[in-house]
């Protein structure tokens, strides 16, 4: 049995424990303390910048994706940006996956947006597959930019 909901506060620490096995995965560090406060801050605070959704394949934690609203002055609708979706290795294949990406599709489309858009890393290949299947397309004539926070000193002092 599969069942896909809105993370509820209670369930923050599922949602962490989520969050650090896509790190492992992904092979990089994990948010410390500090920023696990901070990211159940955002997500279930009195003032949300995101939502968390969790995929539980017979009561057991299989998924997590975190959403947020973007906005495109051109369509002038809001767009659905998808920052994670992580689906646990022993479920993959079994359909947790794509019925939380169609939960958020499903979600996108209850709110008017426009689109529903997220980056996918160029060697996962599992990820670009998965996306595929759902005829998603990959913006060639767009290329994803970044500033980090080291990055906000300096170009305010110049």
């Amino acid at each position: 049995m599969l069942e896909i909901r809105r993370a509820s506060p209670d369930e923050g620490p599922i949602l962490l424990d989520l969050i650090r096995a896509l790190a492992d995965y992904e092979k990089l560090d994990p948010p410390d303390e500090a920023a696990q406060g901070r990211l159940l801050r955002d997500i279930f605070g009195g003032r949300p910048r995101l939502e968390a959704y969790l995929a539980y394949a017979d009561g057991v934690p299989a998924a997590y994706a975190l959403v947020l609203e973007t906005y495109s002055s051109f369509l002038a609708l809001p767009t659905l940006y998808l920052e994670d979706i992580f689906v646990q290795p022993e479920f993959r294949g079994r359909g947790a996956g794509a019925a939380l990406f169609k939960e958020l599709v499903a979600e996108a489309e209850r709110r008017g947006c426009g689109r529903m858009e997220w980056v996918v890393l160029d060697w996962n290949r599992l990820a670009q597959e998965f996306y595929a299947r759902f005829g998603a397309s990959h913006l060639s004539d767009w290329m994803t930019m970044r500033l980090t926070r080291d990055d906000f000193g300096r170009i305010l002092k110049q």
